[in-house]
This record gives structure tokens, sequence and C-alpha cells, in this order.
């Protein structure tokens, strides 16, 4: 595999995207590698509808939008290759790719990780108790009754309320299931409406201010214990426990080669033109934030495409030039983390919230007021700055909120 113009790793929807947008800006080879023996990422678990509108202009399922997906690659003369991992990418850039045939090293002028998000487990969340049968995360869920058609429970409590937990709540109906309760730690549910009213609408029990203490069981999931605010704990009888949201990059590779983290993120810090702190290396979707709609992370693979192109076209800034952006109060993340100096993928800042607030959004450079807005939002949800509503330049920039 020598002459590789972009080597693009992995093969969801913001990674397959890149790799048409690549091809059709003209960009003779790309490779796009992937671990799993399938292509299409998350959405190839899913049997629900909807995804393909902004892409194919019409409503399919997950695994026909993946199908899609992966078809328009190879039909824009994308080579996939299946069964691959990165282990490691050097400066150069240089990639270590284990094979089926082996080890290979590969010289791409430049790389798209695209390598996504994984849920957190149990174990991340630090719940005890018995270790018996019936506790997925919802990535399992949908592999169990979409492609393996096995329904895991009958009556499960589903940890989290994010729009990936409603649409855990119509997985679950859809195969016989229904959920004991719903259990969310904040004050609110984290998913806009409509959405958030779903389980009332379905009469499912909704409880807020509430965390999982205790999982009960022989060999399957019998009870789970809950740790109210007051410091009570309450008792429900459940065959299942279906752990949802919490999505955390799938950072291994670019950690291991010493790309700079965003700690809040947790994903590789980047410029507005998709730049990592790796010479030559790009990152686009889900691996940036955590969680997103496949459609947005297709719309962010095109568009980290388009910058590519314009590198390979000349564009030589380095990725440490630019302004770096800082999160002031009330903000739990932003990406990207810096203004490049040239290029532009982003045209806007992606926000996240630590707490609900309703305030005043806030753009400070240089310590000056320059940009504000009303703000009345809660965590998970998404809020953007646009950029070219920002001065330049600037040494510094900080947004904050300021509640009221």
């Amino acid at each position: 595999m020598t002459g590789i113009d972009v080597l693009v790793v992995g093969a969801g929807p913001a990674g397959l995207a890149a790799a048409v947008a690549l091809r059709q800006a003209g960009i003779a080879r790309v490779v796009v590698v992937e671990r799993q023996g399938v292509a299409g990422g998350i959405p190839r678990q899913c049997g629900h509808s909807p995804f393909g509108m902004r892409e194919f202009g019409r409503i399919l399922s997950g695994r026909r939008y993946a199908d899609r997906l992966a078809e328009a690659a190879l039909a824009a003369g994308v080579e996939l290759r299946l069964h691959h991992s990165v282990v490691a990418i050097a400066a150069g850039p240089v990639v270590t790719v284990a094979t089926p045939d082996g080890p290979a090293t590969l010289a791409p002028r430049r790389v798209i990780l695209a390598t996504g998000i994984r849920e957190a487990t149990r174990a991340a969340r630090l719940v005890s108790g018995d270790r018996p049968l019936g506790i997925l995360n919802t990535g399992t869920l949908q592999d169990q009754v979409f492609l393996r058609r096995s329904v895991p429970f009958r009556r499960p409590v589903i940890i989290g309320t994010e729009l990936v937990s409603m649409s855990a709540v119509l997985t679950c109906l859809g195969a016989g299931a229904r959920p004991a309760a719903i259990i969310e730690s904040g004050p609110r549910s984290l998913a806009r409406a409509p959405f958030r009213w779903l389980p009332y609408a379905l009469r499912v029990p909704v409880h807020h201010g509430a965390e999982i203490a205790d999982i009960r069981g022989g060999r399957i999931v019998e009870a789970v214990t809950l740790r109210l605010q007051d410091g009570e704990t309450r008792s429900i009888a459940c065959d299942g426990v279906l752990f949802t949201g919490r999505f955390t990059p799938e950072a291994g590779v670019a950690r291991m080669s010493g790309i700079e983290i965003d700690p809040a993120t947790g994903g590789p810090a980047v410029d507005t033109a998709g730049r990592t702190s790796l010479a030559g290396v790009y990152a686009a979707g889900n691996l940036l934030r955590g969680v997103e709609t496949a459609g947005w992370c297709w719309t962010e693979g095109r568009a980290v495409a388009r910058s590519v192109a314009a590198d390979l076209a000349g564009d030589a800034a380095s990725a440490a030039a630019g302004i770096r952006i800082e999160a002031g109060d009330g903000i739990r993340l932003l990406m990207p983390q810096r203004i490049a100096a040239a290029g532009r993928a982003f045209e806007a800042i992606q926000l996240r919230l630590d707490r609900p607030v309703r305030g005043e959004l806030r753009v400070e450079a240089d310590g000056r007021p320059v940009w504000s807005r009303r703000l009345s939002s809660g965590p998970e949800r998404r809020i953007l700055v646009p950029l070219k509503a920002l001065p330049a330049p600037a040494k510094r920039l900080r947004i904050l909120v300021h509640p009221v």
C-alpha cells in the first residue's frame, strides 16, 4: 500500500464522508482502514430510522444507511481495507497498521482520524453489585436485537436520558420489552423536547436525581437499588440493566501517537482546519467530542476533507499556529480548541454546558466582551458560536456563561 495520498482511519459516517469528498476534490488515492469486518460504524447496529435525509435525501434505517455510505465510497473510487487496525502514527506521518497479513508501515501524505466513540461501561461508572446476565450498553442492545434477532431482557432499567436513551426505549418496545424505569442523575432529562416526553407518553417511570447504587441477581438481573438525592434508597424489580450515553472519544490511537488530547473532550485538540498537533494528521467526527448524530459527523467529515484537499494543494500553515480558545465558567467543553491562521473546516465553535443555564453566553477577546447572546440550555445540547462573528486578530479568546 504505497503512494497513498490520504489515509482515513475509521469507516463510520465521518470517515466515509471524508473519503468520498477527497475523491470528489480530485485526490487520486484515498484509502480507508477499518478494524471491524464491515464498514458503516455505529449506524450499522441501528435497525431504526431516521438516517440519511441530508446525505441521500431519504429516510433510511441505520443498517441501510451504513450500506449506502460504503457503496458511495466504493463508487467514488475509495479503497476500503477491513480488518486493518492502526497501531500508531509517527511524524511524517508514518502509520503502523496491523493487517490480516501482518504488520505494515504506510507513509501517506495526510491522515484523517475518524475513530468515533464508545459508551461508558458499568466498570467506568463504578457501579457495584452482582454480575448476572442482562447488563448491557446501547451498542450491545442494538447488536442483539437488530443483528442477532435476540431479546436480552423483558423489563430492563435504563440508565440515562440522552437522545440515544430515547432510541433505546423504542428499540426495547419494538423487540417486545417494556422498560421498568429510566434513571437520570441530573434534575431533568438531557434529551430535547419532544424526545424527552417519550417515556411519559409511553407511561415509563422516570426517576430524576437518582443514581444506580447496586445490581442484584443470580443467573440474571433481579433488581437494582437506587440512591436518591436525599440519601434514601429504593429498589426496582427488573430483569436487565441498560447503560446508555456518556460517550467518550475512541482516542487510543491518538494518545499512543503523542497527539495532544483535550482533557475536556477526551479527543484530539484541533484547530478550525481540523488539524491535530501532529503535522499532517487531521481529525473529524465523534472522535472530537463524544456523541453527535450520524448526519452531523457526515457533514463534518466532508468539511475536514475539504481542508485536507486545500492543504495538499499548498496550504502549509502550522498546526500550532492560531489563537487558543479557552473555556470559562459554565462551559464543560468546546471544540475546536484553536482558531487556525489559515484553513477553515469548522464554521462555528461547538460548546457543551456543565449544568442547566439560563443567562448570557459571552465571548471575550483579550479580556474584552466582543460577542454575546441570550442562552437557555442544558448539558449535552449542542451550542454554536459562529466564527464569523468573532474579531480577528486577538491573542486570547475566552467563552463563558453568565447566569441570570
